[in-house]
């Protein structure tokens, strides 16, 4: 057996996430299908480096996969292409030791959201980013992500729905930057909570908008209430954009 590390990027509409689910097709199940035709029958588990959400994007996941036999990266890559979907591609592919780990060996993550203030949206960009048709200040939500840099419990941006018993998370990068019409929404950290980004950027939004005060942030951080935080973004506009390992890139 050869471990490989898979790098892909997909449009994650046509799917109800990134893992096997009974209601719905999941990009973790088209990998699955995909490697099952390339071994004649045999089943091959696929490792994420995490979830994503129905509608959410990807530009950089990361999996593994325990492949019987030796093949040439890149004939792994055109192999796989070959028999997925159109929507998921598999960017590159490495043999890698059976001590790495798509999930275990992750030191951090980046996340991007993206949403145009357009008066009209495109209709060919309606389904990879949030149309918010307003004009939102984002020197103030700079300012307000000040107060979620570093480590903090993150209860009121977690979904009620999270199984996590703990909420603390180290948040390394939070800002946004506006490009035109459109702002792009940057987070890094070792790991984020159910719905944490989409949640974080429905609160941003609102104190952008004038709707909170930038003080407000660090107030409900401090609240460790979900109640108290702003709603949860869209999926559609969220990419998991890199996912960071360290000794093995």
């Amino acid at each position: 057996m050869q471990r490989y590390k898979l790098t892909i990027q997909y449009d994650g509409t046509p799917y109800v996430g990134f893992q096997v689910q009974e209601n719905g097709n999941s990009i973790q199940a088209e990998l699955n299908k995909a490697l099952k035709k390339m071994t004649k029958g045999q089943y091959i588990p696929v490792s994420g480096s995490g979830r994503t959400d129905s509608g959410v994007h990807a530009n950089g996941q990361v999996v593994h996969i325990d492949y019987p036999k030796r093949i040439e990266a890149n004939s792994l890559v055109r192999a796989m292409n070959s028999l997925l979907p159109t929507s998921i591609r598999i960017v590159s592919a490495e043999a890698v030791s059976e001590e790495f780990h798509a999930r275990y060996s992750v030191t951090g993550k980046r996340y991007i959201y993206k949403v145009t203030t357009a008066q009209v949206q495109s209709p060919f960009l309606r389904q990879y980013e949030l149309h918010h048709p307003f004009k939102t200040d984002v020197d103030r939500i700079n300012k307000a992500f000040e107060a979620v840099i570093g480590e903090h419990d993150f209860t009121s941006f977690c979904s009620t729905k999270s199984d996590k018993d703990s909420k603390v998370r180290v948040v390394t990068k939070a800002e946004v930057k506006r490009n035109g019409d459109e702002l792009i929404f940057t987070f890094e950290g070792k790991g984020f909570l159910y719905n944490m980004v989409r949640i974080l950027v429905g609160t941003a939004l609102q104190i952008g908008d004038g709707l909170r005060e930038v003080e407000e942030m660090k107030q409900i951080l401090e609240a460790m209430d979900r109640n108290a935080a702003g709603p949860t973004a869209p999926s559609h506009g969220l990419y998991l954009d890199e996912v960071f390992y360290k000794n093995f890139d």
